[in-house]
């Protein structure tokens, strides 16, 4: 096979192809969002920014499953990729983002203030704070991390999600991107897995989308 500086020609066809259509489809409806960025604020358990593929969540979280009544949280939204994605498929009550670094959330609400793209939901709640001080409100039904942190701090999350359900018992779901810590994740509680979507070639879990689930019923 024909390589180019130790990638295939396949490849990065591929990667030219992702590239195009990013720039394309944030051209059209007016956002920034594409730009990896590993900043100050980053380290080994805050990861740096890197935006979730538009589409992506639609796949891993058809918009049969939830209705009306739910509510999305993006912890670690960055530059509000997943929050526009998500206010856009889903009817829903309302899409939460959280963002530890002031510079992405501020162009966050720049994109969700000036996008031209149509939303299904309007209700945006865009909250610029750490993680580890964040209480999880007990009206979300659906988390999503693209593998924004690791270590003691996703402790700290997992254990604040678990807060949330014994204050309002309900069933859960959790979209998980890069899912690096899954096993933290399954002995944080009742969770089971439920649908894994595999976006590219690379190695596990790298660009795999797993959908765990947390009955209202489950201890």
């Amino acid at each position: 096979m024909t390589t180019t500086g130790g990638k295939s020609v396949q490849t990065v066809v591929a990667s030219t192809k992702h590239f195009l259509g990013n720039l394309l489809y944030e051209r059209r409806y007016r956002v920034n969002t594409s730009e990896k960025l590993n900043l100050d604020s980053h380290d080994a358990e805050n990861i740096c920014y890197v935006p979730v593929g538009w589409r992506q969540l639609r796949r891993a979280l058809p918009p049969r499953l939830l209705t009306e009544r739910d509510v999305f949280a993006d912890l670690g939204s960055g530059m509000g990729r997943a929050v526009l994605e998500a206010a856009g498929t889903y009817r829903i009550a309302r899409v939460i983002g959280v963002e530890l670094v002031p510079e992405l959330h501020e162009i966050a609400q720049r994109n969700v203030a000036g996008t031209s793209r149509r939303l299904r939901c309007r209700n945006i709640e865009l909250v610029c704070a750490d993680l580890r001080e964040y209480p999880i409100p007990d009206d979300v039904t659906v988390v999503f991390m693209n593998n924004s942190v690791r270590g003691s701090i996703l402790a700290t999350v997992l254990g604040q999600i678990v807060a949330s359900r014994s204050r309002r018992p309900r069933a859960l779901r959790l979209l998980y991107c890069n899912p690096v810590e899954e096993d933290a994740v399954l002995e944080s509680g009742g969770w089971r897995t439920v649908r894994t979507i595999t976006t590219r070639r690379a190695p596990w879990p790298y660009g795999v989308f797993r959908l765990y689930e947390w009955p209202a019923d489950a201890s």
